[in-house]
């Protein structure tokens, strides 16, 4: 892990929206990429779930962005999150990219270039710290559960389903 010296255009925009909103933590960069939750987890040394995964979702109605953060070591329901923001659909690489600015692997949950329908996980309320990706495969920065609901300006939902992944 290192400190945000010379970091990607998506980390910058992350970090200076960090600052904004009085974040005690800036993002970091890991040595090697972290994809998906497990690699994350893995390169933290934490458990799986304290892993806050950025899904993102096409709503069909109107083609805006949605947004659950979730627990990594939860799966989404869909039919949970219709159920709040109308129907979805799965967004490809290109939605993700160019409603977000970010790639998938990298989707942070604040900073993003359109402002997504946004959910948090309860789930995550399971821990005292959790990590999420920071605008890059190799950013993530520390945050409390509570801190993502406020840095995300969104609900906290029941989104999952009853079983772990």
């Amino acid at each position: 892990m290192s400190p945000t010296d010379s970091i990607p255009e998506g980390v910058q925009r992350v970090a200076a929206a960090l600052k904004a909103k009085n974040h005690p933590h800036t993002p970091i960069m890991l040595d090697d990429a972290a994809r998906t939750a497990q690699q994350a987890a893995d390169a933290l040394g934490i458990a799986v779930g304290q892993i806050a995964k950025s899904i993102i979702f096409r709503r069909k109605e109107d083609d805006v962005a949605v947004l659950v953060i979730t627990s990594g070591d939860r799966r989404v329901d869909e039919k949970k999150v219709e159920a709040l923001v109308g129907r979805i659909g799965r967004a490809d690489a290109d939605f993700v990219k160019a409603k977000t600015g970010f790639s998938i692997g990298g989707v942070s949950p604040l900073a993003h270039a359109q402002p997504p329908v946004t959910l948090v996980d309860r789930e995550l309320f399971r821990f005292e710290e959790i990590w999420a990706a920071a605008g890059h495969p190799h950013g993530v920065f520390k945050l409390h559960p509570r801190d993502l609901a406020l840095l995300s300006d969104a609900p906290t939902a029941d989104v999952t389903q009853a079983v772990p992944v």
